[in-house]
C-alpha cells in the first residue's frame, strides 16, 4: 500500500548505484588540519575522523573539533551499517582515559566528541571507562567541552548514571534508524525503544545534560516513519538531532536505497524543527558528530553559564 508523500519526495531509483555530485567532498588541507594530523599521528590517537574516512574532516579539524573512539577498534555488536570490525574485543587500557586527556590539552580543541565501540564483553559496558575519560579532559582542558556518544550499555541504568555523573557537557546516544528498519540496520541487542528509554533517563537526570540524537536516512525508511521518530525523539527530551545519508561502507553491508536531495534534506529539517529540538543539522554529509551543531552547543552552554552569572 502506498503511503503519502508527506514531504513531497520524488520516486528514486531503488537501488542507486553512484553517488549523486551534491556527495563529492574535496580533499582535507588548510593549517589548522594539518597540525591536528601532526599531534594525532604522533600521539597515536584513535579518531573516528580518520577510521570512518569522514567527509567533513577539515571542517572540523580546522575549526578546533574532534572526535576520538575510546576502548578498542573491535566491536561486540554487529550493526549492518557499520565498518567497525566486529569480535572479541582487547583488555582496556587503563591509561588510556588520562593519555586522551592529555593529547587533547596538546591539541587545544575547543570541543572534543569522545564516542567507542560497543563492549557487551564488560560488566558495565565501558560506563566506568567513559566517566574516567570525561573526569581527565575536564581536568586538563577545562576549557574543553566534552560531548560523549554512547552505547545503549544494555539500558542499565546504573551504568548510565555512572557517565551521567561524570559531568560530560553534551550526552549522545543515536537512534540510527526507524523503529521498523531497527531489527534489520542494527544488532539485535539494540533495541529502538532502548535507546529512547536511554535519552530519556539521561534527559531526566540532575545534572541537566544537553542530549542529542542522530538518524541516517537512504535505508528504506518512509516519510511518515521519520515523522514518527522525531516525534518519539522529542518525546524523550532530546534537545539536538542530526540526519545524514547514509552511504554504504562496503559490498558487505546494506546497501542504500535512495540518495536524498539537499532540497529534501532541507525539508526535514523544517519538520523535525516544527516537532521543538533546539538545534537540527540535516544534509547529505553530515554525521552524528557535525561541527554545525557542536558550533550550536557552544553557543547554548556559554548562554546558559552567561545566565548563571547573571551577566545577561
Amino acid at each position: 500500500m502506498a503511503t503519502p508523500d508527506r514531504f513531497h519526495l520524488p520516486q528514486l531509483a531503488e537501488t542507486p548505484t553512484r553517488k549523486p555530485d551534491w556527495l563529492k567532498v574535496r580533499m582535507p588541507h588548510g593549517e589548522g588540519y594539518e597540525r591536528v594530523k601532526a599531534i594525532v599521528k604522533r600521539t597515536k590517537l584513535a579518531t573516528v575522523c580518520e577510521e570512518a574516512r569522514c567527509p567533513n574532516i577539515a571542517e572540523c579539524w580546522g575549526g578546533g573539533t574532534a572526535t576520538v573512539m575510546l576502548m578498542g577498534e573491535v566491536c561486540t555488536r554487529a550493526c549492518r551499517f557499520c565498518h567497525v570490525k566486529v569480535g572479541a574485543p582487547p583488555p582496556l587500557d587503563p591509561q588510556e582515559p588520562e593519555n586522551l586527556a592529555l593529547a587533547v590539552k596538546e591539541l587545544d580543541l575547543e570541543y572534543i566528541v569522545v564516542t567507542s565501540v560497543n563492549r557487551d564483553d564488560r560488566p558495565d559496558g565501558g560506563a566506568g571507562h567513559f566517566a574516567a575519560a570525561i573526569r581527565a579532559l575536564r581536568r586538563e582542558s577545562p576549557r574543553t567541552l566534552v560531548e560523549v556518544l554512547i552505547p545503549d550499555f544494555k539500558g542499565v541504568e546504573r551504568d548510565l548514571a555512572t557517565v551521567a555523573e561524570a559531568r560530560p557537557h553534551v550526552v549522545a546516544h543515536n537512534v540510527e534508524t526507524v523503529e521498523r528498519l531497527t531489527p534489520t540496520v542494527r544488532d539485535r541487542r539494540a533495541g529502538y525503544r532502548q535507546s529512547l528509554k536511554v535519552l530519556e533517563y539521561l534527559k531526566g537526570r540532575p545534572e541537566g545534560l544537553y542530549t542529542k540524537s542522530s538518524i541516517m536516512v537512504g535505508l528504506g525508511e518512509t516519510d511518515e516513519e521519520l515523522e514518527q521518530t522525531f516525534e518519539d525523539l522529542r518525546n524523550a527530551g532530546v534537545d539536538v538531532l542530526t540526519l545524514g545519508q547514509y552511504l554504504q561502507p562496503s559490498q558487505y553491508h546494506l546497501r542504500v536505497e535512495r540518495f536524498a536531495t539537499p532540497q529534501q534534506f532541507q525539508e526535514y529539517h523544517d519538520r523535525a524543527m516544527s516537532h521543538g529540538f533546539l538545534y537540527v543539522a540535516s544534509g547529505p554529509l553530515v554525521r552524528s558528530s557535525y561541527r554545525a551543531a557542536e558550533f550550536f552547543m557552544k553557543g547554548l552552554m556559554k548562554r546558559r553559564e552567561e545566565a548563571k552569572r547573571g551577566d545577561v
